[in-house]
């Protein structure tokens, strides 16, 4: 059996030392229409840190191996590929799981050939990050030209791209949230909104409806949970949508939390869906893909749409790369090179 190097955990799970590279790892075989691809680079993703001490709830099409966005060139290609691609091509794309490896058996479907006027690094950092983006604004929350947003976590990836999407694409107003000044003056100087709050010394909901004039906002996107429930039920308008994609603050409420007013369910005739993209058949991700190609792939040529990293890494130096994304303290994508 062929082998190849990835990043295994040893023991299945565990912590931050328990990852390293596994030179024994079985090289994954394309059928349908996959094609194998020669891992260039691959980026963290908050998952990655889950998965990895066991409480990420795994797709039945996910491998044991860490991973879902990368970049990288085509090696082979199986018989029922997506015409357009051929073996030597340059792409980037989405999977299930298995890009912290040296290669990677993914669907055609979900694959986008690099611009030259983007990085290995910069291709490695759009899909999972972006696509989260387009399917929280568009498919989940309803977003159109007019509309306005707020993006929690504002410094995050996927809110970084969130807000860029958002101003692009005609929202009436771009607000975000972040847990420091810092982070607050990045979302208005660099990625253009409106308005960015400090939710450790502001009382952020009750900003975002002074800000619109006591209407609130019709979309929030949310990663939180149960801290800022409460709130984003104030600041949201009558008919405006919460999108939840995932509870950093924990599963349940904890004493000190604010108190929501479920009434305002009813009053403002809200609605708050949770969503997650991994778990989604590949004919949902395979619109997003398209949508991403579409509408974004064009402002990321010309320059318009920036991929922000915060820091690349080789992948042998692995852990330090989930140190640094466990602190918290970042603007931007993780991205590690395989050498």
């Amino acid at each position: 059996m062929a082998t190849m190097r990835a990043i295994d955990i040893k023991g299945g799970t565990g912590g931050i030392d328990a990852l390293y590279i596994n030179d024994q790892t079985p090289k994954p075989q394309v059928d349908h229409a996959k094609a194998l691809v020669k891992v260039k680079c691959f980026g963290l993703n908050r998952m990655d840190l889950l998965q990895r001490e066991g409480k990420y709830p795994l797709p039945p099409q996910a491998g044991k191996i860490l991973g879902v966005e990368f970049s990288g060139t085509i090696e082979e290609l199986a018989s029922e590929s997506e015409r357009g691609f051929k073996k030597g091509d340059a792409v980037f794309g989405l999977a299930y799981g298995g890009a912290y490896a040296e290669y990677i058996a993914v669907s055609t479907h979900m694959l986008i050939h690099k611009p030259d006027e983007l990085s290995w690094e910069q291709c490695a950092g759009i899909p999972e990050t972006w696509i989260t983006a387009l399917q929280a604004m568009y498919l989940i929350g309803e977003f159109a030209e007019g509309k306005s947003i707020l993006w929690h976590a504002g410094a995050s990836a996927v809110s970084i791209a969130g807000q860029q999407l958002s101003v692009a694409n005609g929202a009436s107003a771009v607000f975000a949230t972040a847990r420091s000044d810092h982070k607050a003056e990045f979302c208005v100087k660099e990625l253009g909104a409106k308005a960015a709050y400090n939710t450790e010394t502001t009382d952020w909901a009750a900003e975002v409806l002074k800000a619109t004039d006591g209407k609130g906002v019709d979309i929030i996107v949310d990663y939180i949970g149960p801290q800022t429930f409460a709130g984003n039920l104030n600041a949201a308008a009558r008919d405006g949508r919460i999108v939840n994609l995932a509870s950093l603050s924990g599963p349940t409420f904890k004493p000190g939390m604010p108190e929501p007013n479920l009434l305002q369910f009813v009053g403002k005739r809200l609605r708050f869906e949770g969503s997650s993209l991994r778990s989604r058949d590949e004919q949902y991700q395979g619109k997003l893909r398209d949508q991403l190609h579409d509408h974004a792939l064009p402002k990321f040529k010309d320059g318009s749409f920036k991929v922000l990293i915060e820091k690349v890494f080789d992948w042998k130096d692995i852990q330090d790369a989930h140190r640094l994304m466990e602190s918290n303290k970042t603007k931007g994508k993780i991205i590690c090179t395989v050498s």
